[in-house]
C-alpha cells in the first residue's frame, strides 16, 4: 500500500506539473496568434498609389498569411490618425515618423510607427528652368507649409549644397526661419501641399512631391532634381499605441514585412507607384 501511494503520488505531481506547465505556455503561445483575419488598413486617398500597394499586399501577400486586408481611404490626417489611435481603423501607410508626431499631437492621439514600407518621390519642379543650374540668384522657391515636409524640403536643399541650415537644429524638423547660409539669394514661400502645383506657374521652383505634381498634372518633365529620399522619412505601418503590442499588429507587421513588398516597387510598372513609391532606400 505505501509504495500504491507513492506511485499515486508521483503520478498526481507529474500530471499537476505537466498542467502548470501547459497554463504557462499558453499565454505565450496566444500572443503569437492574430484574433482577427480582416484587417482595414488606411491610406490617404489624394496620394493613389498608396491604394496601389494595399491592393497588391491585399490580393498577393495577406492570404498567404490567412488574413484579409481591407483597403480604406480618409483625406483628412488627422480624423485618420484619430481613427487609427481609436482601433476603427487597424492601421495605416499615409505617413513618416516625423509627420505623424506632428499629426498625432494635433489631434491629441498616441501612435507608434513600426516597419518601414515605401519612400515617397520628392522633388524640384519648375515650368520656367530646366535645371538647378539656370536657377538666377533671388530666385523664388516654394515649399511646404507643414512643419515635417518642410523641413524634408530644406534639407533637401542643403544636402544640394543650395543653402546651409543652423547647425545646432535637427535638420529634418528645420524652418524657413533655420536657414543661415543663403547665397543664391533665394526667396522662400510656403504652402500647402495640395496647392503647390497651381502654384508652380507663379515662382520659379517648387519643392515637394511627386505624387501631388502628377495629380496636379504637371508633367514629370518639369522636374528638376528627384534626389533619393532619406530613409529617416519612409512611410511607416503605424498603429495606435494601445494596439501596437497585440497579435494582430505582429500579424500585419509580419504581412507589410514581407520581401514580396519591396519587390513589388522595385519592378513594378504602374504609373501611379513607379517613382511616385519607391523601395526604402539604403541610409
Amino acid at each position: 500500500m505505501p509504495w500504491t501511494l507513492a506511485a499515486c503520488a508521483t503520478i498526481l505531481a507529474l500530471v499537476l506539473g505537466a498542467l502548470l506547465i501547459q497554463q504557462r505556455s499558453t499565454p505565450a503561445l496566444a500572443a503569437n496568434q492574430a484574433t482577427k483575419t480582416k484587417f482595414k488598413v488606411h491610406y490617404e486617398p489624394a496620394m493613389a498609389g498608396e491604394e496601389q500597394i494595399l491592393k497588391y499586399v491585399a490580393e498577393n501577400i495577406a492570404p498567404d498569411y490567412g488574413i484579409e486586408i481591407e483597403p480604406v481611404g480618409l483625406q483628412d490626417p488627422i480624423q485618420a490618425n484619430r481613427a487609427v489611435a481609436e482601433g476603427q481603423f487597424d492601421a495605416t501607410i499615409f505617413e513618416h515618423e516625423w509627420y505623424m508626431k506632428q499629426s498625432a499631437e494635433a489631434a491629441g492621439v498616441d501612435l507608434t510607427a513600426t516597419v518601414e514600407l515605401y519612400q515617397w518621390g520628392f522633388g524640384l519642379y519648375s515650368s520656367r528652368y530646366g535645371s538647378v543650374e539656370e536657377l538666377p540668384k533671388g530666385a523664388t522657391l516654394l515649399l511646404p507649409n507643414d512643419v515635417a515636409n518642410q523641413g524634408q524640403a530644406l534639407w533637401l536643399l542643403e544636402r544640394e549644397g543650395l543653402l546651409g541650415l543652423n547647425p545646432d537644429i535637427e535638420p529634418r524638423t528645420a524652418k524657413m526661419a533655420d536657414v543661415v547660409d543663403n547665397p543664391h539669394e533665394f526667396k522662400l514661400k510656403e504652402a500647402e501641399l495640395m496647392t503647390m502645383p497651381r502654384m508652380l506657374d507663379d515662382v520659379d521652383v517648387a519643392i515637394g512631391y511627386v505624387s501631388q505634381f502628377d495629380a496636379g498634372k504637371v508633367g514629370r518633365d518639369k522636374g528638376l532634381l528627384f534626389p533619393e529620399p532619406p530613409r529617416t522619412f519612409a512611410s511607416k505601418l503605424i498603429f495606435g499605441t494601445e494596439f501596437s503590442k497585440s497579435p494582430d499588429a505582429a500579424k500585419l507587421i509580419e504581412v507589410f514585412s514581407d520581401p514580396r513588398l519591396q519587390d513589388y516597387l522595385e519592378s513594378t510598372e504602374d504609373p501611379l507607384v513607379q517613382g511616385v513609391l519607391t523601395p526604402v532606400s539604403a541610409k
